[in-house]
């Protein structure tokens, strides 16, 4: 196993490469504040409205469409600058519509940055990061997306009176984006892929400024030794023993996002009127809450994701999830219970969430693929996840209307007990394994 790495230049590059996450993190959680004027602008119907948000993640699906290959073909660090282009013409164009149609565009333009970045920011970090810090690094991503959800609140909640509040609530992501892509020019691309890529000198020299000499000889032997290894193909997925780190990639994808994360998180302010606060001054002053939860509870996984190790977080977290989304429904079902029941209900859901299955997927979906393919693979997975998160958001409404939030929240809960099973059952531990060790684990 390679020495370990310190140096202060791995931070910076890793902290540049997580803007992706935060821009993911507020591209994301942004709609949230502006739904509720676009309804009313826009006079939507339930079905509009799932699709004004829902639209952005048909961009995400796009988008991770063709950020593996492009990331395998010509690097993570420009696929990374695509994904900020994408996010700053999107919000420049979504600020600006007079129709929902145009609206859209901007937002599924939006949705592909996000696509491309939710996938390359932490594959990127995994790339460059030591076995022993990989999971703490990686899980940095996870930070920065709920650290631009928590940005979002704030403005949202400063904007709530505001004329025009949406168009300000969206347009105001340009200057993050912008600063994002002008930061990515100042990092390296990664060294795999500099060292498969015929580039071994460049890939050498990366290594060494991050973490000197005998670091890089360390992580060059194990790439050698892989190396040498018939290269992993995207068919190796399907056919040979690869085909269970493709299981566990899209199945654990899929339980991310239908054991309710992200309707929650899409419709913060609907679901706290829902549970009968007065006004929406007081929903919206409630989301800043939840980002609250977020960003604390974040730091948890960021300090025992390496030290606990991967199951044992991703366990304990829908373990949780699953005790308060059925508390949760027993609110709704009760309806005699004082609205702020239900909101720690739903607090003590986010915070189980991000303490395991938000930044553990992450982590597991950049680390479980051989070097050759990672790209497409983890794009693979994570196109998987945009898919199952789409169908989240375009139905959420609709099933909020028709089953109500009894009906709703029970299938969520439902759903986080099967991936709990599923965890159990079939999610192996990669702490401290190098990305090569992992590939071996795979094949026996």
């Amino acid at each position: 196993m390679p020495a370990s790495a310190t140096s202060g230049y791995l931070f910076r590059i890793v902290l540049i490469a997580t803007l992706g996450g935060l821009l993911f993190g507020y591209d994301t959680a942004v709609i949230s504040g502006a739904i509720i004027f676009l309804v009313r602008d826009f006079e939507l119907s339930a079905a509009q409205e799932g699709w004004a948000v829902g639209c952005a993640i048909i961009g995400c699906i796009a988008g991770v469409g063709v950020a593996g290959y492009l990331s395998d073909r010509f690097g993570r660090r420009r696929g990374l600058m695509v994904a900020a282009g994408l996010f700053l013409v999107s919000a420049i164009g979504s600020a600006l519509p007079v129709t929902l149609t145009q609206f859209v565009i901007a937002r599924i333009l939006g949705g592909m940055g996000i696509g491309v970045a939710s996938m390359l920011s932490p594959v990127y970090i995994a790339e460059v990061a030591p076995p022993e810090k990989r999971g703490r690094l990686v899980a940095l991503n996870q930070m920065a997306i709920v650290t631009g959800m928590l940005i979002t609140y704030f403005t949202n909640f400063a904007l709530v009176d505001t004329p025009d509040a949406w168009r300000w609530m969206l347009g105001l992501e340009a200057i993050p984006a912008g600063a994002f892509l002008l930061l990515l020019f100042a990092i390296p691309k990664t060294p795999r892929w500099l060292y498969l890529n015929g580039q071994r000198e460049r890939a050498t020299n990366v290594l060494e400024r991050i973490g000197g000499t005998q670091y890089a000889q360390g992580v060059l032997d194990e790439i050698r030794a892989d190396d040498k290894v018939p290269p992993a193909r995207m068919s190796d997925l399907f056919n040979g023993p690869l085909r269970k780190a493709l299981i566990v990639g899209v199945v654990l994808a899929v339980f991310q996002q239908i054991t309710g994360i992200n309707a929650i998180l899409y419709y913060t302010p609907k679901i706290f009127l829902e549970a009968g606060w007065a006004s929406t001054d007081d929903a919206f002053g409630t989301t800043l809450a939840v980002g609250g939860v977020n960003f604390f509870f974040t730091l948890v996984a960021l300090r025992y994701i390496d030290t606990w190790g991967r199951r044992p977080l991703l366990l304990g977290s829908v373990a949780g999830m699953a005790v308060f989304l059925v508390l949760l429904t027993v609110a709704f079902y009760v309806g005699t219970f004082p609205p702020i029941m239900t909101v720690l209900a739903l607090l003590g859901y986010v915070a189980f969430f991000v303490m395991g299955l938000g930044p553990g997927y992450w982590v597991l979906m950049a680390e479980i693929f051989p070097n050759a393919i990672r790209g497409r693979a983890a794009g693979l997975a994570t196109m998987v996840l945009w898919i199952s998160a789409y169908l989240v958001a375009q139905f959420f409404p609709v099933l909020l209307e028709t089953a109500g939030p009894v009906g709703t929240f029970g299938l969520f809960a439902f759903f986080t007990v099967l991936s709990l099973v599923f965890i159990a059952l079939y999610v192996p531990e990669t702490r401290n394994k190098t990305l090569e060790e992992i590939r071996m684990m795979w094949e026996g």
